[in-house]
């Protein structure tokens, strides 16, 4: 998602990278060194802030670029950034749509969003493990990638680009990739098991994992669907009326944009 950035031209003066701990705090140096000059603001929800204050405040003499702002721990103003980073949050939200509307509202008109998440296509062989064996759920359903473009357009981004792909990944042993999903995230279906299960189902789930599908005995491989998107915080659209009134900022922007107000009767 990184490398994308090369093909879009606006550079930002400020931006906010949101929960970079779940996100990548490797991802946010990168970014940190392809906009220097850039103000950040890091926004972590839950108990992961620890470790990106401990990763991100960093001593003066080790900062990666002399005279690079250091990152500010918190929301930012309405209208006050151009790009949103979001690596790896979305499908993680109970909210979605009013978390999309945060990020658009802290966006300056012609700002950016650029986010991933799982896809519906997310460890459907451990899926398939749990169905057959008539356990309740093991994650909760992802959201497919034209849905996640409808949500964009309805709650007021431009020119939303959407794609995905499909990663593949081997473990050596069922252990390890059990491991590997607790730091991907938790199970947020309704129907989820709500107690604590005991050690005799933990040691069947190995068992089941070891023998699923993979390249070899007891070692699982699990896919996952990664979906990518970005989209551009438009210029709100005027409808003209006999008494229109708006904002001097705003009639400013409609005089430098050629005096194209949007639709509507003049």
């Amino acid at each position: 998602m990184e490398e994308r950035l090369q093909w879009i031209k606006l550079v930002p003066k400020a931006w906010v990278d949101w929960e970079p701990a779940r996100g990548g705090l490797k991802t946010h140096d990168a970014l940190v060194q392809r906009y220097p000059q850039a103000a950040c603001h890091v926004v972590e929800v839950d108990a992961n802030a620890a470790l990106s204050q401990q990763h991100l405040r960093k001593p003066w003499w080790r900062q990666m670029a002399w005279g690079a702002p250091r990152p500010v721990f918190g929301l930012p103003a309405a209208a006050s950034v151009q790009m949103v980073w979001a690596n790896m949050a979305l499908h993680m939200a109970a909210a979605p749509q009013a978390l999309i509307a945060q990020w658009h509202g802290w966006l300056a008109t012609d700002g950016f969003l650029m986010f991933s998440c799982l896809g519906p296509d997310t460890v459907r062989e451990l899926r398939e493990v749990y169905k057959a064996r008539g356990w309740s759920p093991p994650a909760h359903v992802f959201t497919d990638m034209h849905d996640w473009g409808d949500m964009l357009v309805n709650t007021g981004f431009a020119e939303p680009v959407m794609d995905m792909e499909h990663i593949t990944l081997t473990f050596d042993d069922p252990r390890r990739a059990l491991q590997e999903l607790r730091q991907l995230g938790r199970n947020l279906h309704h129907h989820r098991f709500a107690g604590l299960r005991a050690r005799q189902w933990h040691q069947q789930l190995l068992q089941a994992l070891g023998a699923a599908q993979g390249v070899s005995p007891q070692r699982p491989s699990l896919s996952f669907e990664v979906i990518y998107g970005h989209a551009i915080k438009a210029a709100p659209r005027l409808t003209l009326k006999p008494e229109t009134s708006l904002p001097l900022d705003e009639m400013r922007r409609i005089l430098r944009a050629g005096g194209r107000a949007g639709s509507g009767p003049a």
